[in-house]
C-alpha cells in the first residue's frame, strides 16, 4: 500500500549537498523548433544560444527559462554526432537532469567512490565572464546527472553561450517540482539503492500495485528526495497486469529506461492550465463522476469545482493540505515524454487519491494508440 516513510524520524544529515535542479537538458532532433515550441506554447523566455555562430561546431544548444525553471535543448548539427544513435533509438527526450552543487570535484569523486558510473570527469569552461566547473555521472538508461558550479561566473548560464532576450508570455511556471523516471521490471529497487547510497537521497513514499492499478494494468513507484528536500525523483517500474501498462509502453517506444514526465510547479494552476489549453496543449480527462465525488473525498477547497471540472484539474489531500494537478498528453510523436502541472496548498504528497482515475484516462489514450 502507499506508505509514507520517515514521517516521525529526526532530520538526517545531508550526505550529498545539492542546491537544486540546475537545468533539464533535452536531446532533440531540431533544437530551434523545440525552443520555439516551448517559447510560444509554454511561455518560456529564450535566454541563450550556443551553435555554429558562437564556435560550437558539432551541436546546437538553446536555453530557455521561466521562473526558476531552466530547460536546455540540444541537437546534433553534423552527421555522426556521438548522440545520434541515442536520438535515433529514443527520439526526443530528457538526456540530463543537472544539479547545482557547492563543489563539483567533491560531488563527482564522492559519487564515483560510492558506486556511480562516471560519464565525464570534472572540467572547466571559461570565457571573459569567468569560469564554470562541471562533471557528469550516469543514472538509469542513458540519462545523466551533471554537477554544475558557476560561483565564479558572472554570465547567465555557461561560457560560450550568447545571451538572447526573446520574452515569452509566461503561464506561471515557477520551478521543477519533481522528475519521474521509468525503469525496467525489477530495476526500481536497484535505482532506489543507487540514489540512497550514491547521492544520499531518502525514500519519502512507496506505492505498490494495489495503490496504482486499474482493471487492466498496474505499476509500482518509490519517491526519492535529496537531503534538503528540493530534489524529488519518483521511480516507476511496471507490475503484472492483464494488458500492457503505460510503463511498458514507455519502455518500448523510448527504447529503455528514461524520464517519463516532469512536474512543473505553479501558484495559480487555473491560470496556467487555461493559458496552456488556449495555446493547444492537450490534457488527459477524467469522467464527470470524479467531480461528483470530490467534495466528500477532499473536503473544503478554495477553488470552484465547476471550474476545475471544466479544465480537468484533479485534487487530492494529505495531512498537510491539498494539491491540484493535471497531466498533459505526450508532447512528442512517441508516447513518451509528458508534463504534470501541479499546485501545492500545503500538501507534500503526489496525488494518490487520483491514481485510479488518472491511470484509467491514460489507458483510454493507450487504447486509441493500439498499445494497451
Amino acid at each position: 500500500m502507499g506508505t509514507y516513510l520517515n514521517d516521525e524520524s529526526p532530520p538526517m544529515a545531508d550526505t550529498f549537498p545539492i542546491r537544486r535542479v540546475d537545468h533539464v537538458r533535452f536531446l532533440v532532433g531540431n533544437a530551434k523548433q523545440a525552443a520555439y515550441y516551448y517559447h510560444k506554447v509554454f511561455g518560456f523566455d529564450i535566454v541563450g544560444y550556443h551553435g555554429l555562430e558562437t564556435g560550437l561546431k558539432h551541436e546546437v544548444d538553446w536555453l530557455l527559462e521561466q521562473g526558476n525553471t531552466r530547460f536546455l535543448f540540444t541537437a546534433p548539427s553534423r552527421p555522426g554526432h556521438p548522440l545520434a544513435d541515442q536520438l535515433r533509438l529514443s527520439g526526443d527526450g530528457v538526456m540530463d537532469v543537472a544539479f547545482e552543487v557547492d563543489d563539483v570535484d567533491w560531488a563527482f569523486n564522492a559519487a564515483v567512490e560510492r558506486g556511480a558510473k562516471p560519464a565525464k570527469e570534472p572540467w572547466t569552461l571559461r570565457d571573459s565572464r569567468g569560469e564554470v566547473r562541471l562533471a557528469a555521472i550516469h543514472t538509469y538508461g542513458e540519462t545523466l546527472h551533471t554537477f554544475v558550479n558557476r560561483d565564479k561566473f558572472s554570465g547567465k548560464f555557461l561560457p560560450g553561450f550568447e545571451d538572447r532576450d526573446v520574452r515569452g508570455h509566461s503561464v506561471g511556471i515557477e520551478e521543477v517540482d519533481h522528475v519521474v523516471g521509468n525503469v525496467e521490471l525489477g530495476h526500481m529497487n536497484v535505482w532506489v539503492k543507487f540514489y540512497e547510497q550514491v547521492l544520499g537521497f531518502t525514500q519519502l513514499i512507496s506505492f505498490d500495485d494495489k495503490d496504482i492499478s486499474t482493471e487492466y494494468t498496474a505499476l509500482m513507484s518509490k519517491v526519492m528526495a535529496n537531503g534538503n528536500g528540493r530534489v524529488k525523483f519518483p521511480i516507476n517500474e511496471p507490475a503484472e497486469g492483464k494488458k500492457k501498462s503505460q510503463i511498458d509502453e514507455y519502455l518500448e517506444f523510448y527504447g529503455g529506461a528514461g524520464v517519463q514526465h516532469i512536474a512543473l510547479l505553479t501558484h495559480d494552476i487555473i491560470r496556467t492550465v487555461t493559458e496552456l489549453r488556449d495555446r493547444g496543449i492537450e490534457f488527459l480527462r477524467v469522467p464527470a463522476t470524479y467531480y461528483e465525488a470530490l467534495p466528500q473525498r477532499v473536503g473544503q477547497i478554495d477553488e470552484a469545482i465547476s471550474e476545475l471540472q471544466d479544465l480537468g484539474i484533479l485534487v487530492d489531500r494529505d495531512e498537510e493540505g491539498y494539491l491540484l494537478q493535471i497531466f498533459t498528453k505526450p508532447v512528442t510523436d512517441r508516447p513518451t515524454l509528458f508534463y504534470e502541472i501541479i499546485e501545492r496548498k500545503g500538501a507534500k504528497s503526489f496525488g494518490k487519491g487520483n491514481f485510479k482515475a488518472l491511470f484509467e484516462a491514460i489507458e483510454r489514450e493507450q487504447a486509441l494508440r493500439g498499445t494497451l
